[in-house]
C-alpha cells in the first residue's frame, strides 16, 4: 500500500503556472498507475491526468490537454502535475490517486489510494 501527500497548491492569476507534487511512500510505488483528480465546490470529483508505472503512457482530460503535464520520478517516489496557462475554471482541490493496475482509467472509484488534496485557486 502507498501513502500519498500532495503539495504545491496556491493562489495564482490567470495565465500563471503551478507545479503540484505528490510524494508517495511505500515499496510498491512502481506497481501503481498514478493520477490527478480535482474537485471544485459543488461539483463531482473529475479526472485530470494519469501516467502508467513506467511513465511511458499518459492520458489527459480534454479541458487540460496542451496545458497540463503529468510525470513521475520512480526513484524518488514522486508524481508531478505541471500546470501552465491556468484559468479560473481550474480552481479546485487537486487530489493525487493511485491504482494498482496496468491500465489507465478515468473513474475515481477505480483508484484505491488518495491523498488529502491541495487547493489551487486561479483568479481572473
Amino acid at each position: 500500500q502507498v501513502h500519498l501527500v500532495e503539495s504545491g497548491g496556491g493562489l495564482v492569476q490567470a495565465g500563471d503556472s503551478l507545479r503540484l507534487s505528490c510524494a508517495a511512500s511505500g515499496r510498491t510505488f512502481t506497481s501503481y498507475i498514478m493520477a490527478w483528480f480535482r474537485q471544485a465546490p459543488g461539483k463531482e470529483r473529475e479526472f485530470v491526468a494519469a501516467v502508467t508505472w513506467s511513465g511511458d503512457h499518459t492520458y489527459y482530460a480534454d479541458p487540460v490537454k496542451g496545458r497540463f503535464t503529468i510525470s513521475r520520478d520512480n526513484a524518488n517516489g514522486t508524481v508531478y502535475l505541471q500546470m501552465n496557462n491556468l484559468k479560473p475554471e481550474d480552481t479546485a482541490v487537486y487530489f493525487c490517486a493511485a491504482r494498482r493496475a496496468a491500465v489507465i482509467t478515468t473513474g475515481a472509484r477505480n483508484y484505491e489510494v488518495w491523498g488529502q488534496g491541495t487547493q489551487v485557486t486561479v483568479s481572473s
